[in-house]
């Protein structure tokens, strides 16, 4: 266990807000880096020794992601968590692969099943931070290569923070004596404002939570669109669709929606979803800072028929999803956490992994590749196996400014149709 420098355990709690609850019962983010391993290193030892030292300063800034969760369990027979700040630690997990090298990661067509163990905590979910850790890191040595795997409780953090977090010990590591985006740790209401409150949800939720998420046996695939192709497909979407509105994120999401929906040989009249995380930072009044730490996302989704789908083109699906995600202005957002307020369920993994659905996660604007060691700029990005089921899709950063890779989670012939899609694959670059 790695503990923030000052060693204060303090008495400070912070209360989750109804996005960090939403998440309780389903896994902790996990992404990863790949780096060469730097010509200097001679000795090991004491490179593990100096990113100890590092992770336990950069936890000064993040305390709360070296603390737990905590309950209250009140006399209506409901629970609020929030999270104890005491300083308990984070996990550090140094490890070797030996004799896989970084071309045994980064060349196979599909994602080999050895990166999986790259990551600690796998298979925890996030309301069980009462006794495990809130974060995790693994350093492991390939032939090559380190791989620094990150596995942080969902609860606790959105992307946009996880990926605040590694940026920070990267700069920390190189010897910054302050970090770029220093995170604010308060949590608000999300809906006035204010200081969170405890928000109760019934103890029945969690203390029956029988959900026996079976994942189908799956496989994955890194697919590489770039700059050039994106905008091919965005001119094609506005065109159909006569407008201008349309992003080049919405067009790649209609594009690979359509091709999913193709390659699974869905019934025509099927209702199917596509189900986005919408950011929040920007959008509420006032804004959060963007350095805000914890969840600030809600879930829109986008239903269309299997037929509309297929048959309407690329235009008119993009135009739905471009619909959709315009229609989260101030009041629809109020709404929304309104409405979680009043319904705190939390998401669960059968929930998530509804049959012939996508599930859009992470983004392609985090500042991935800037996350420098000192060891020069990562190779790749890849994801661990938390919250993985038959249509997860991960979308992340090329290494080229404006390219864009999408981590693809599918039934294996699912994803070998989809890989033999020729309108698909005329806009991926191999």
């Amino acid at each position: 266990m790695v503990q923030a420098t000052t060693d204060k355990v303090t008495d400070e709690r912070i209360e989750l807000t109804q996005c960090d609850l939403k998440l309780l019962l389903v896994g902790a983010i996990q992404k990863g880096l790949l780096f060469l391993k730097p010509k200097s290193l001679e000795d090991q030892n004491s490179l593990i020794q100096q990113l100890k030292i590092s992770l336990s300063r950069t936890l000064d800034f993040f305390n709360p992601l070296a603390g737990r969760l905590a309950t209250v369990e009140h006399d209506d027979n409901t629970v609020s968590f929030f999270i104890d700040c005491n300083n308990a630690g984070a996990q550090f997990v140094h490890a070797a692969a030996d004799g896989v090298t970084m071309a045994d990661i980064l060349q196979p067509v599909y994602v080999p099943p050895i990166l999986h163990s790259f990551f600690p905590l796998n298979g925890v979910l996030n309301y069980e931070a009462v006794s495990k850790p809130l974060l995790a890191v693994q350093v492991t040595e390939l032939v090559d290569g380190i791989f620094v795997g990150c596995t942080m409780n969902h609860a606790a953090v959105d992307g946009t923070s996880f990926w605040n977090f590694f940026n920070s010990w990267s700069e920390i590591h190189r010897g910054l004596d302050h970090i770029s985006k220093t995170p604010v740790l308060e949590r608000w209401s999300l809906l006035n404002g204010s200081i969170s409150p405890p928000i109760r949800l019934p103890l029945s939720v969690i203390k029956n939570n029988s959900d026996s998420f079976i994942p189908s046996p799956l496989q994955e695939r890194v697919f590489h669109f770039t700059k050039g192709k994106i905008a091919m497909l965005k001119a094609k979407a506005n065109a159909e669709a006569a407008t201008t509105s349309i992003s080049s994120l919405q067009s790649l999401l209609a594009h690979i929606w359509r091709a999913t929906t193709r390659a699974r040989l869905v019934e025509h009249d099927k209702e199917i979803d596509l189900r986005l995380f919408i950011g929040l930072r920007a959008r509420l009044q006032p804004p959060l800072p963007e350095s805000y730490c914890g969840n600030a996302i809600v879930s829109g989704i986008v239903t269309l028929r299997t037929r509309a789908i297929l048959e309407q083109g690329l235009g008119f699906v993009a135009l739905e999803i471009n619909k959709v995600v315009s229609s989260y202005e101030k009041n629809k957002v109020a709404d929304a956490l309104a409405s979680v307020l009043k319904n705190p369920s939390p998401l669960t993994m059968a929930g998530l992994g509804l049959i012939h659905s996508l599930a859009i996660s992470s983004s392609p604007r985090h500042n991935v590749y800037g996350t420098d060691f000192g060891w020069g700029r990562p190779v790749a990005v890849r994801s661990g196996p938390g919250n993985k089921f038959d249509g997860k899709v991960t979308l992340f950063p090329g290494l080229e400014e404006g390219s864009v890779d999408i981590e693809f989670s599918l039934l294996p012939e699912t994803l070998k149709a989809l890989g033999n899609d020729l309108e698909f694959m005329d806009a991926v670059t191999i």
